[in-house]
C-alpha cells in the first residue's frame, strides 16, 4: 500500500475527534518524509492548533508510518 493511502487511513481515524470540536483535517501532499495538511473549521484558528498538530496528528501518523518524520499545517 502506498504511503499516501496509509496517511489518508490514519487521518480518517483522527477526523471524528476533530469534527467533534467543529474542525477537520485535509491531506495536501507527502514529500521527502513530510506530510502537508490543512486544518480547517474550528481547528484553523484554535489556540491549541500546534498541540493538535504535533501531539495528535503528527504522533498518530508517525506511529503508524515510520517513513514520516514531520507533519506541517499549511494554509
Amino acid at each position: 500500500m502506498d504511503i499516501e493511502k496509509r496517511i489518508q487511513e490514519v487521518l480518517d481515524k483522527i477526523r471524528p475527534y476533530l469534527q467533534n470540536d467543529g474542525g477537520d483535517v485535509l491531506f495536501k501532499r507527502y514529500e521527502n518524509g513530510v506530510v502537508y495538511v490543512k486544518l480547517t473549521g474550528a481547528c484553523s484558528n484554535c489556540p491549541l492548533i500546534d498541540s493538535t498538530l504535533e501531539d495528535g496528528i503528527e504522533e498518530a501518523i508517525i506511529n503508524e508510518i515510520p517513513e514520516v518524520i514531520k507533519v506541517v499545517n499549511e494554509d
